[in-house]
């Protein structure tokens, strides 16, 4: 085996191993989302409630992010992510705790954690793509080239995370019902103890670390495209956590009168989906890799969804029907924009110390799933859903007129 070779079947199975890293804890992260829900439910928590119980999760993941991307150039992406492992661990061990100490507060402690956990997982495994293949700009054009590679592999890792999270869901209500609260919740962390023990012995430990250690006032990116494209991915992903996060469910449960299992069956299958959809996003660029101008042309397209769904609730016309294709077509579009904006910041990164771009530009991503969670609560309980939706649209709109500041080619 030549040298090229054998380079090329290392950095492939360390790919497959974060892929599987991010696998493991994903799943995970989605039924502890499912099995909070549910048990607290049971409690008698509003949903408007339980959704707080998630805010400290959000918070988190602003903050994670930025001195994230920071500490990955200086420590390595690899220590990056198994800290991220091992805080997951340590949130799933604060819940198990007698019953007795699962108050609000030590919830919203533990998912604070959790939230650090998976950014941290998250920002380490997007970035690890640019480390594992070599890109060369110049070839942008070529169907078989290394951008196209890139593409593909941040795709499947992307739509597989989504996927696995959908199925998550699933597992925690399998979970809570077969074997209770606590013994999910044990069982989880022993899996995930034996991932990130896994993690500890197959992956480099330096992978991702800059040449030279960036300082702290260095996690602000200087690039305008990442700037734009930072921006335009927190209003695009405040877009969808306006309706999806609290509106929905609690739309779905009280006006329509759907059970709580057809709402988190409904929810999950729709998330199995969207990160099918994203997996699947470079069969639609046979030719080219998607570039400045993809971007600002499906979230034109995606602008139109909401509003359509918005003029249906107002009018009252098959509501129901208007609502569940809405948010099917909605979530086809939201994932090939998800896909693109993907791909486009592990492009534009720089490939010594791609955390820190990384890092900033989900900074903007949770920021963004931040101000929507809240959107979604309080706008729907003052106006209902149809205006979350109008919010939506107008969210839509701005991450389309900075999405036209982006370069026509995927580079800085």
């Amino acid at each position: 085996m030549s040298t090229r070779s054998a380079t090329a079947s290392v950095k492939m199975r360390q790919y497959l191993t974060i892929t599987g890293n991010y696998w493991a804890f994903t799943l995970t992260d989605g039924a502890l989302r499912m099995l909070v829900i549910l048990h607290f439910h049971t409690l008698g928590y509003s949903p408007l409630a339980i959704a707080m119980l998630f805010l400290f999760y959000e918070v988190f993941g602003v903050v994670t992010n930025l001195v994230g991307g920071w500490l990955g150039a200086r420590i390595g992406l690899t220590r990056i992510m198994n800290m991220g492992l091992l805080l997951q661990i340590i949130a799933l061990a604060m819940l198990l705790v007698p019953v007795a100490m699962l108050t609000a507060p030590w919830v919203m402690l533990a998912q604070a954690l959790s939230g650090v956990a998976k950014d941290l997982n998250k920002m380490s495994a997007k970035a690890s793509v640019k480390k594992l293949v070599p890109t060369n700009h110049d070839n942008v054009d070529n169907q078989g080239g290394e951008e196209s590679q890139l593409f593909k592999w941040v795709a499947r890792l992307t739509g597989s995370k989504n996927a696995m999270k959908g199925f998550g869901f699933f597992l925690g209500g399998l979970l809570l019902t077969l074997l209770g609260f606590q013994t999910a919740i044990l069982g989880m962390a022993v899996a995930l103890t034996l991932v990130w023990l896994s993690s500890l012995i197959l992956l480099p430990a330096n992978l991702g670390q800059a040449s030279n250690k960036p300082k702290f006032t260095d996690i602000f990116s200087k690039s305008r495209s990442i700037n734009l494209l930072s921006a335009a991915r927190l209003f695009l992903f405040g877009a969808r956590d306006v309706w999806f996060v609290v509106a929905l469910p609690v739309f779905l449960a009280t006006e329509l009168n759907w059970s709580h299992w057809q709402v988190g069956s409904f929810l999950a299958a729709w998330i199995i989906g969207y990160g099918i959809v994203q997996s699947l996003a470079p069969s639609l660029y046979q030719r080219r890799t998607p570039d400045g101008n993809s971007a600002l042309r499906w979230a034109l397209l995606l602008a139109f969804i909401p509003a359509f769904i918005a003029l249906a609730l107002l009018q009252a016309a098959h509501v129901q029907m208007s609502l569940i294709v809405g948010l099917l077509v909605f979530g086809v579009i939201f994932a090939i924009n998800s896909s693109i904006h993907s791909y486009l910041i592990v492009s534009y990164a720089d490939a010594d110390g791609v955390s820190m771009d990384v890092g900033f530009y989900y900074m903007a991503n949770a920021m963004g799933r931040l101000i929507g969670t809240v959107l979604s609560g309080w706008v729907f309980q003052v106006w209902g859903l149809a205006i979350c939706l109008l919010i939506s649209t107008l969210f839509l709109l701005t991450a389309v007129l900075l999405s036209r500041g982006l370069p026509a080619l995927a580079r800085r």
